[in-house]
């Protein structure tokens, strides 16, 4: 019989991390969120949530793209990101760009969770695949996720706009509460907040 102490060590052995960058738009966050992957030292594994729309976007797309290093595997996932994570293995670097384009398309998807759900049941939903996703680092890969912090700016005017803000603050808010490291970029300069927000409030 395999003792609950040997369980827990094996546990902690097997974790990786996850770490959530912030950042409103062009402040650097997907910048460095690939510095931070390519410091990790395991197999790269790069998820695209974008959706190519139309030329601007393309371009957008194109430039993230350049970036990357050709030993990178991507994966282009608008929705299923948990279909991708499933088969990280111990020590993989998974860089997933964006949470908050990846929320945008579940919570546009007709057909998510099913047919017909009402706005209260998608969010529901979301919140617990961001939940999932979070967890999956007990495969033993790390994870990191970018997503944008949206709330800071005027009330929006539509109420799916206003859905799409404040589901992005919980998603935001229980990745963070997860997370081994937070980061918050501005203008390009990286702050990590969840070390010092616990310092403060143990002092």
């Amino acid at each position: 019989m395999v003792s609950p102490f040997k369980v827990l060590i094996g546990w902690w052995i097997m974790k990786g991390k996850l770490i959530l960058v912030l950042g409103g738009a062009r402040s650097g966050k997907s910048e460095l969120a690939e510095n931070i992957a390519s410091r990790l030292g395991g197999a790269v594994k790069y998820i695209a949530t974008a959706t190519i729309q139309d030329p601007e976007m393309a371009e957008r797309v194109k430039l993230h793209q350049g970036r990357r290093p050709a030993s990178w595997l991507t994966f282009e996932e608008p929705t299923n990101i948990l279909g991708v994570l499933k088969d990280g293995k111990q020590g993989d670097v998974f860089l997933l760009d964006c949470a908050t384009l990846w929320l945008t398309n579940l919570l546009l998807a007709e057909n998510l969770p099913r047919c017909g759900a009402a706005t209260a049941e998608k969010q529901e939903y979301i919140l617990g695949q961001a939940q999932a996703a979070a967890e999956t680092i007990h495969q033993g890969h790390h994870l990191i996720i970018v997503s944008s912090e949206v709330g800071l700016g005027l009330v929006p005017d539509y109420p799916l706009s206003r859905t799409f803000r404040d589901l992005a603050g919980k998603v935001n808010q229980l990745l963070a509460s997860k997370a081994d490291q937070v980061y918050l970029t501005i203008a390009g300069l990286p702050l990590e907040i969840k070390s010092l927000a616990e310092q403060k409030w143990s002092d």
